[in-house]
């Protein structure tokens, strides 16, 4: 086999979920598993958690079914709610809480014939301006879905645009925006993401969503997931498979973006972007060989990369190469990338494959 694989500690996102209801104490928390579980697998991630959930939030109507699937029981939130009028059918009946976060929702809501009641959520635009309802338009379509036979609870949620920027204005406006809407009558609120989880507590109110805390990556630019208790639930992990000594003035990789500026010992390694790791990570962009710290030197491949190994010793072919998990976190090679660890979670495409640990 090509030595490249995802290792999922799935005790790791077992440890990130608990970590998520002990910060906020009383409360429910929805397991964010939407796109695949954040690249980890949805499958394993939710049966992993199938006893401790209270429940899962996914995306679409397709994600939601493969959860109801594998848990009979749980809570299942659809987040941005039905795309066509027939979804609100097949939601009922899976039995699925819905975000209804506009006005062509609700009214196909309350055209629609349903088996059974649902749990719906309307959406709050409390500042992100994405999806939702404004604060006047809520209160105007609330006493309609308070009385629909369709609806069984009625839910309030919105979602910050601030929340991993500490102290960032924004977050109180939202908040302020959520909470002058508690005069209506609903039956259950969520507000607090990751972010909010773990630095709002006034935000968690009912139902709390963790979702890139649950994979041990960290919400924050300035805050390590290490600082906040997480263990990583992802290792990417390859092998050197060629190593080339090049001279002085000598280029590697397409482009010939890296030049030598001494003689120089290159490693090849087994992974590229076709296997997720992004292209546009620039030479230096930190990878563990042999346990060892160095850099990417050169453009990344489609299934390759190159790495500088001078300063190494002890690198042979066939020595392990980390390139995030337990040993380099994942936010530092995003933060290197200038990106964020849930894209490069999210982009570790279905040829890697993935490895649990229980």
């Amino acid at each position: 086999m090509r030595p490249l694989v995802a290792t999922v500690d799935l005790a790791a996102i077992r440890h990130n979920y608990a970590l998520a209801k002990r910060c906020a104490p009383g409360r429910q928390a929805f397991a964010v598993v939407k796109a695949n579980a954040y690249g980890h697998g949805a499958r394993e991630v939710v049966t992993a958690l199938h006893d401790e959930a209270d429940g899962f939030a996914v995306a679409c109507i397709e994600e939601a079914a493969e959860v109801r699937a594998l848990h009979a029981e749980a809570r299942i939130l659809l987040l941005q709610g039905c795309f066509e009028p027939a979804e609100f059918q097949a939601a009922a009946r899976m039995r699925l809480d819905v975000v209804v976060q506009g006005p062509q929702q609700a009214e196909a809501l309350l055209a629609a014939e349903l088996a059974v009641p649902l749990n719906v959520w309307l959406k709050l635009d409390s500042g992100m301006h994405r999806l939702g309802f404004d604060s006047a338009a809520l209160r105007s379509w609330h006493p309609q879905l308070c009385r629909a036979r369709q609806v069984a609870e009625l839910n309030l949620i919105s979602h910050f645009a601030c929340a991993d920027l500490r102290g960032d204005s924004l977050n109180e406006v939202q908040l302020e925006c959520f909470l002058d809407l508690l005069d209506l009558d609903f039956d259950q609120r969520s507000l607090a993401n990751s972010a909010a989880v773990t630095s709002m507590p006034a935000a968690h109110l009912d139902w709390i969503r963790p979702g890139i805390m649950l994979y041990g990556a960290t919400p924050f630019a300035d805050l390590s997931a290490a600082e906040l208790g997480l263990r990583p639930a992802m290792s990417l992990t390859g092998a050197v498979i060629a190593l080339r000594d090049v001279a002085a003035g000598e280029s590697v990789g397409y482009g010939a973006s890296w030049v030598a500026s001494r003689p120089s010992r290159i490693a090849t390694v087994s992974c590229g972007y076709a296997d997720g790791y992004p292209r546009h990570a620039p030479s230096g962009t930190p990878v563990l060989v042999d346990g060892q710290r160095a850099g990417l030197a050169g453009r990344v491949s489609m299934d390759m990369l190159a790495v500088d190994v001078t300063d190494l010793g002890g690198v042979q072919v066939g020595s392990p190469v980390e390139l995030w998990g337990a040993a380099l976190p994942v936010d530092e090679v995003a933060q290197a990338c200038g990106t964020i660890g849930y894209e490069l979670l999210t982009k570790v495409t279905a040829r890697v494959p993935r490895r649990y640990q229980a």
